[in-house]
């Protein structure tokens, strides 16, 4: 092999094993997207659109989702919570904070990671949804 094929393999052999954590969630979220239920797939598209910021589309999807009674428990929160991600990010707080309680109405105990609890637009409107559901001020 010459110098530059050599070089070319090297660079590609080091970008896939950094990127071993995000081929995991590709493949994680493909085998949603090939093995669930249509309103499983249908969070699993939400989810991916929202994270490339196509906020429209996510909403859509999201809401289709919820639409199945059958929807699990957990895909039901999650795509709540994205769908308040969502509103926030749009500036629809009203929206923003009715997904959050309708998150906790599920669960009562659920909390945000510590990353998504500190985000400046949706982690004060969450722990207002908290506190209010706690019955602080």
């Amino acid at each position: 092999m010459t110098g530059a094929r050599v070089l070319i393999w090297g660079m590609f052999l080091l970008l896939l094993g950094g990127c071993q954590t995000f081929t995991n969630r590709l493949v994680g979220a493909g085998q949603v997207l090939l093995q669930g239920s249509s309103s499983e797939r249908s969070v699993a598209q939400g989810i991916a659109s929202y994270n490339n910021g196509d906020y429209q589309a996510a909403v859509v999807l999201l809401r289709h989702a919820l639409e199945d009674v059958t929807l699990s428990k957990s895909n039901r929160i999650n795509a709540h919570k994205y769908l308040a991600f969502t509103h926030c990010i749009s500036v629809r707080e009203k929206q923003c904070q009715e997904s959050f309680e309708r998150i906790i109405a599920i669960n009562p105990d659920f909390n945000l990671t510590p990353a998504e609890a500190g985000h400046p637009v949706w982690g004060p409107v969450f722990r207002g949804v908290k506190a209010r559901k706690n019955g602080k001020p």
